[in-house]
This record gives C-alpha cells, sequence and structure tokens, in this order.
C-alpha cells in the first residue's frame, strides 16, 4: 500500500518541491521543528539509538521513556510509531541498506500492535541538509520509496528533512537539527541533544565503522538492552589513521566534514583507539559470544546485569 499524506499517495516520481507544494502543512510543521530550541536530555529513562541501531518500545514500558538519538548530518533520524498501540521505534539511518532496513522497524512496530483495535502507522522524517554531494536527498528519496513499497498503509506526518532542515553560513550549508528524541508515552519530538550516548558508546561505533548492518538493541518485553556480540576483522590501516592530524580524519571520515559536530573528530580518534585495542572481539569482549545486557536501575541508569565490564 502506499505511502499517505493526508490520505493522499505521494507521487515519487516527481520533484521534491512537488511534495512540498502539495502539503504546505508539511513545510509549517518542518519550521515549528526547526525553531525549537534544543532540549540537553540527560540519561534518565533515555534509550540512546546510535547509527544503525533502532529500538522498538511501548508507552506500557516502565524503563524507558525516551528514545533518542543525534549527530545526523546527512543520516535521517526515523520515528515509525502506531498511534493505536502506542508501539514507537527510533532510527538512524545512514543510506547502507534503506529498503531493508525500513523492512526491519516495520516488522517490529507491528510486532506490538497486531491486538491494536484501532490507528495507523505514522513515520516521522527528520535530517538531511543541501549537502554538496546530495546524499542527503537520496536518502530522502531512498526513505520515501522505501515506506511506499509496504504493504501497510503509512501516514507520512513529519517531513523536516534535507531542504527543509538546512541552513546556510558564509556560503557553507548545515543541518539545523542534528538529533531528535521521542517521548514514547505521548508520541511527542523534539530538537534535542544528548550529553550520554552510552551505555558501550565506543563499543557501538566501531561495530558501525566496521561496516555493522541495521540491529534491533532492545528487548521490551524483558526491559533490557543487548549490545553484541559483534565481530569484526582488523581494522585495515587503523595506526595510520590514528596518526594523521583533525583535519585528515575530518576530510576523509565524514561524509560532510563542513557540517559535522564539534565532537566528530574525538568520537572518531576514541572509536579507532577501541578498535586498535580490540582487533579481536569474539576474545576480547565475548569471549562467551553472548551479548553485553544492561537493564534500567531504580534511578532510570543502565547497569550492566551480566558479562564482565570492558
Amino acid at each position: 500500500m502506499p505511502l499517505l499524506v493526508r490520505g493522499q499517495r505521494v507521487e515519487l516520481g516527481r520533484p521534491a518541491g512537488d511534495l512540498l507544494r502539495a502539503h504546505p502543512h508539511l513545510v509549517e510543521k518542518a519550521k515549528v521543528l526547526t525553531s525549537q530550541p534544543v532540549q540537553t536530555v540527560g540519561p534518565k529513562g533515555l534509550l540512546y539509538i546510535q547509527q544503525r541501531e533502532f529500538a522498538v518500545t511501548t508507552p506500557e514500558d516502565g524503563s524507558v521513556s525516551i528514545l533518542g538519538s543525534d549527530d545526523a548530518t546527512t543520516c535521517h533520524l526515523v520515528v515509525l510509531r502506531h498511534t493505536g498501540s502506542g508501539a514507537t521505534c527510533l532510527t538512524h539511518f545512514d543510506g547502507s541498506d534503506t529498503e531493508a532496513e525500513v523492512l526491519l522497524i516495520m516488522s517490529a512496530v507491528k510486532s506490538f500492535s497486531s491486538n491494536a483495535e484501532c490507528g495507523r502507522l505514522e513515520v516521522h522524517l527528520v535530517g538531511g541538509f543541501n549537502d554538496d554531494r546530495h546524499l542527503s536527498q537520496k536518502l530522502t528519496n531512498q526513505l520515501l520509496r522505501a515506506f511506499d513499497l509496504q504493504q501497510d498503509d503509512v501516514h507520512l506526518v513529519t517531513y523536516c528533512v534535507t531542504e527543509l532542515n538546512d541552513r546556510e553560513e558564509k556560503d557553507n550549508h548545515f543541518p539545523i537539527v542534528y538529533g531528535i528524541a521521542v517521548n514514547v508515552k505521548t508520541g511527542e519530538i523534539f530538537h534535542a541533544t544528548f550529553p550520554d550516548k552510552g551505555p558501550d558508546e565506543d563499543l557501538r561505533s566501531a561495530h558501525t565503522l566496521t561496516g555493522a548492518q541495521m540491529i534491533n538493541i532492545y528487548d521490551a518485553e524483558t526491559k533490557q538492552l543487548h549490545i553484541g556480540p559483534y565481530f569484526w576483522m582488523p581494522f585495515p590501516h587503523v595506526d595510520f589513521w590514528l596518526e594523521q592530524d583533525d583535519e585528515q580524519i575530518l576530510q576523509n571520515l565524514s561524509t560532510s566534514p563542513l557540517a559535522e559536530p564539534p565532537h566528530f573528530v574525538s568520537h572518531i580518534r576514541s572509536t579507532l583507539t577501541f578498535l586498535k585495542d580490540h582487533p579481536f572481539p569474539q576474545y576480547s569482549l565475548f569471549p562467551d559470544r553472548k551479548p553485553r545486557t544492561y537493564k534500567k536501575n531504580e534511578e532510570g541508569l543502565w547497569v550492566q546485569v551480566c558479562s564482565d565490564k570492558i
């Protein structure tokens, strides 16, 4: 069934501007989001989603109340929610295998919504900007097409992507919104940033940098976050990259060097160092081939419930 906006099918073969002219309310809603002051979200009750990760839960979850992700430049952040069950998914797409990844999150949300007597699937797209390589627009188009191919009706509610999430400064383009949070209880989506991106931030980033596929990191039934087990080969030329100056890392390991947040290089260096320290994670990190499992404590913070800490 088609991707719909207010009951009308999105015509994918036409220029992006046609969609906005046909549905000006999407432009107005994007303006509301981009005009919001960014909110700093602390770790209490938060489940942070990194690149090529997703998580889905419901309003009944007593552990996780906020799903969040940020540091998106050409990447897109996608919220898929069923209005009947309240099942809510947040994903950080980078264009690696968009069609297959959309199938994953559709299946995940529907698995929590099979008993809902009413409601519909709504999707919210946020991210990207007018980058020089047009990677943002390519990913926007991939996502629209992937949702349009689904068997279920999917209603496009928020479209704050690419040209609608772009600002220009001294002839350079930047995203306005780098990160969002969604309140699992209410479905509210807001402009957000996250000082705490854990647990296991470096491990999860290393998994992505070594070419990982999209993965679900949360079990809403047990209220547990599962990291791994992950396996990779030694990262090629890791010593070479660690010897490079900040500008070389920025220019070569980013899809949009001018638009990255200030901590991008330090984050990449930390991830590369982690990869150097753990060239064979099956021995140093996952000797028992079991995931590193976390659960929220009474203060709403993640604590490890099995496996030794790194």
